[in-house]
């Protein structure tokens, strides 16, 4: 039986879903695939299900009525990766920003390496990004070192959302008090396995900018992190956190 299933929360990702669907099929470790689609107008949804014919046991759809943000859409699937029965279930994007051959290093950290969360980190060893303007990697690694200051977690890249779960770890937080929808959502599931107490381990990855289709990075994600991350902290300080 396959254990553990891929996450792919998608809007308007034509261009990459079919070749990262692929990839991930061809690893040496056989992974399942949830595709989450936000009704996407470019025709995302509708190439996943033409796929479906190929992979009928191996790949999965849901779809959304509309653009209800990053974290509802991996509740969504976290939820739906539970009630199948997985035991190890990842996040990763579509646009390969996240090599589909690190998978394994990730699975590998939480089955074989007692991790019960492994991150795919991009600042572990230094500062691996390409494609990226200098101007948004600091931005991202300053991001990063801020969280960590107000948080007090000892992760390199708290923003990462290249991520592996064992899943007692989703059945034990709950997922119905998570607050933050955009990337945001990313340090809260960190923040809550810290607060839980489990072994979270850095993978080291090298992250590549998307080459096809648009960013979805927004000034208003970057707020709601910047001053979400205080507001969660200081209810961590009261036990007002709502963790389980």
């Amino acid at each position: 039986m396959v254990k553990g299933i891929i996450i792919i929360p998608t809007y308007n990702e034509i261009e990459n879903i079919e070749r990262i669907i692929r990839n991930v099929f061809s690893q040496r470790r056989k992974f399942h695939i949830l595709v989450v689609d936000d009704n996407s107008p470019d025709g995302t949804a509708a190439r996943v299900r033409t796929l479906q014919a190929e992979f009928p046991e191996w790949l999965f759809l849901e779809e959304r009525q509309g653009k209800l943000g990053l974290g509802t859409a991996y509740i969504l699937g976290f939820k739906w990766a539970l009630e199948h029965k997985y035991d190890y279930v990842f996040e990763m994007d579509a646009d390969f920003s996240h090599n589909p051959n690190d998978l394994i290093r990730l699975y590998n950290a939480c089955k074989r390496d007692n991790a019960d969360v492994s991150i795919g980190s991009r600042y572990i060893t230094g500062v691996n990004v390409i494609n990226w303007p200098m101007n948004r990697v600091l931005m991202s690694w300053l991001a990063s070192r801020y969280v960590r200051f107000i948080t007090g977690m000892d992760i390199q890249d708290t923003t990462a959302g290249f991520v592996c779960y064992k899943r007692e770890v989703l059945e034990k937080i709950n997922l119905d008090k998570i607050q933050f929808v955009g990337y945001a959502f990313q340090i809260e599931m960190k923040f809550k396995a810290y607060l839980l107490n489990y072994n979270i381990v850095e993978v080291p990855v090298i992250f590549t900018d998307r080459t096809k289709g648009t960013s979805k990075m927004s000034g208003s994600i970057i707020s709601e992190a910047v001053f979400g991350v205080i507001k969660m902290k200081m209810k961590s300080l009261f036990n007002k956190v709502e963790v389980q």
